[in-house]
């Protein structure tokens, strides 16, 4: 430990603070809070650190500290120097901008426009949206819907939009105050979500339009109503207490934090929004300084709802509002949908990261990392079971970096003890390479098995027996359940520092998982499916291969009724097989 840094630490007080990391060059690299600044920054280097924190303390060469009465306190200070310095080590919320409001003019003539924030009291304010295309296609849709004034400046003699029934016209008529007021009334009520009688009107004059030949306008009409029935698609999430009400969800995986927001506002979903960043130090306090620094750019609403009830105790000490983490109910219902988003954006970023990166390139960096010829052709197996149900195996290849899928295989596991998942890899292993072996077909430049050294042992084994020569290699994960590198059948590791090297392995490691799992629900649905067509009178292999090719998995032919399984089978046969399908 650098000496200046052991003085730091012997000054630390257990009082709350903003601390400062500074490198040689006196440059803030990190900025952070915490409620306790000897428990919160002692830890950095007195502990076993990985990753970018390790980098972070490797680089720091000593830091200061501030001491705040509070933790609200040291909250706005910390933001406030993120802000000012923006440290190399402070991961920031990406396209985090102000959100836009739909603003509507208080007195005067109504008029509609989109503002990046809420503080002029002249309006009023829906929103904010997430999506800001959402936004300005709402205003696009009131303009078209209601007569408000379209102009910033009165022209001398009325517009198209007046002669189009859309403007009242202010710039020849005048407007008195009660009707403006009813007309910002039912625009207020359109956006929280009553927008029947709107819809009616405007399916009458399409319907007009059309009756009198006039198909342009009626086409018109039709756009409109189409945009209404998309907005009510988007608003089909809504809650009865109308409450304004931010939900979070966080996924982790692989050392990356994927956090998502659904916005709601009058209890109807506005939009959503998600970030994938890379994890730095403890994720429940990145994830609270995140959401932080996501209210430092947007207003509180009325309540916070996050998948985490530590996180929530904390955001409960910093904003006056309500914070909480709902485990049953409707509000919990939404939190799964928000952390299915967290999950699919995660998922979404390994597929999508480092694309463009050169894949041959990467491969010799790889061949020169497992001291191996550059491996142009990889393979990589896995299997899927549910408690033995159903056992398959799955082998994909990658040549030049990219999916063969002509080269994919499937097998079914023949061994009789299917859970044994080592015993299912070295089956599989045989099976290929034995027959690759007998045909004299080329082998790949490097097998990779997930699931650290018994997966390497169990394929290298499995090449022994059969007398074939391959690089093995596996990838194992650290204390965190997080693929940190490759390790050989010795039990030497290789850490994978090069990020574009790291995504394409997990590119990989996805694919062949993908398709383990997708041929072990095909292969599990049709047992399914074939117990239960088993044993129904009247249902003989002709039936049964009509009704597999009209349901191919268990839940459709399970969702169909009598009527349409009589379609194929008598009626007696029908009702037979549905009663089976529903007991």
């Amino acid at each position: 430990m650098k000496e200046r840094i052991r003085l730091c630490i012997e000054n630390l007080k257990h009082k709350p603070g903003v601390y400062l990391m500074h490198d040689i060059d006196d440059t803030i690299i990190y900025v952070g809070k915490a409620k306790d600044l000897y428990k919160r920054v002692s830890q950095y280097f007195l502990r076993p650190q990985v990753g970018k924190v390790a980098k972070m303390a490797e680089t720091a060469e000593y830091f200061e500290t501030i001491i705040t009465e509070n933790e609200k306190e040291a909250l706005v200070l910390e933001m406030n120097l993120i802000h000012k310095y923006y440290p190399r080590f402070n991961i920031m919320l990406k396209d985090d901008s102000h959100y836009p409001y739909i603003a509507i003019k208080n007195k005067g003539d109504v008029y509609i426009q989109i503002k990046r924030n809420n503080k002029d009291k002249n309006y009023t304010y829906y929103g904010p949206f997430p999506n800001s295309t959402a936004a300005y296609q709402m205003v696009d849709l009131l303009n078209k819907i209601f007569p408000v004034r379209k102009c910033k400046t009165l022209p001398k003699t009325p517009c198209l939009y007046y002669h189009l029934g859309q403007c009242l016209a202010p710039c020849i008529n005048k407007i008195d105050e009660t009707t403006n007021n009813l007309l910002k009334e039912e625009i207020l009520s359109f956006l929280n979500g009553n927008n029947s009688k709107q819809y009616q009107e405007i399916k009458s004059k399409m319907l007009k339009a059309s009756n009198e030949m006039n198909y342009e306008m009626a086409g018109e009409y039709k756009k409109t109503l189409d945009a209404i029935d998309h907005i009510n698609m988007n608003q089909n999430v809504e809650n009865k207490d109308k409450t304004d009400r931010d939900i979070f969800a966080y996924a982790t995986r692989e050392g990356y934090l994927s956090l998502a927001i659904f916005t709601f506002r009058r209890g109807i979903l506005l939009g959503k929004k998600s970030w994938v960043i890379e994890q730095f130090g403890d994720t429940q306090e990145q994830v609270t300084q995140l959401i932080e620094q996501y209210y430092t750019n947007h207003s509180l609403p009325k309540e916070i709802v996050i998948n985490d009830e530590d996180i929530a105790s904390e955001l409960r000490e910093i904003y006056d509002i309500e914070v909480e983490s709902k485990s049953r109910g409707k509000i919990h219902d939404l939190v799964v949908s928000v952390i299915d988003n967290a999950n699919n954006a995660i998922d979404e970023y390994f597929l999508s990261a480092r694309l463009d990166d050169d894949k041959l390139a990467m491969l010799e960096e790889l061949g020169t990392l497992l001291k191996i010829k550059t491996p142009l052709h990889i393979e990589l197996f896995d299997n899927s079971h549910i408690q033995g149900f159903a056992p398959v195996g799955a082998m994909v290849a990658f040549v030049n970096g990219e999916p063969q899928k002509s080269l994919y295989r499937k097998f079914n596991i023949e061994h009789e003890e299917s859970r044994d998942d080592l015993a299912s890899m070295k089956e599989v292993v045989t099976r290929h390479y034995g027959r690759s072996k007998k045909e004299n077909k080329k082998y790949p430049d490097l097998i990779l098995a997930d699931g650290g050294l018994i997966q390497v042992e169990a394929v290298t084994e499995a090449l022994k027996e059969i007398e074939v020569d391959i690089p093995v290699f596996g990838l194992y994960k650290n204390d965190k359940h997080q693929t940190e590198g490759l390790i050989d059948v010795n039990g030497n590791t290789y850490p994978l520092t090069n990020k574009a090297l790291f995504f394409l392995l997990t590119r990989m490691q996805d694919e062949v998982h993908r398709f383990a799992i997708t041929f072990h629900r095909s292969k599990r649905d049709k047992k399914m499916k074939e117990s239960i067509l088993d044993n129904i009178k009247g249902l003989g292999e002709k039936r049964k291969e009509e009704i597999r090719k009209a349901y191919p998995d268990i839940n459709t032919l399970k969702n169909a009724s009598i009527h349409e399984l009589s379609q194929f089978l008598p009626s007696d046969v029908a009702e037979a097989l549905y009663l089976k399908l529903h007991q």
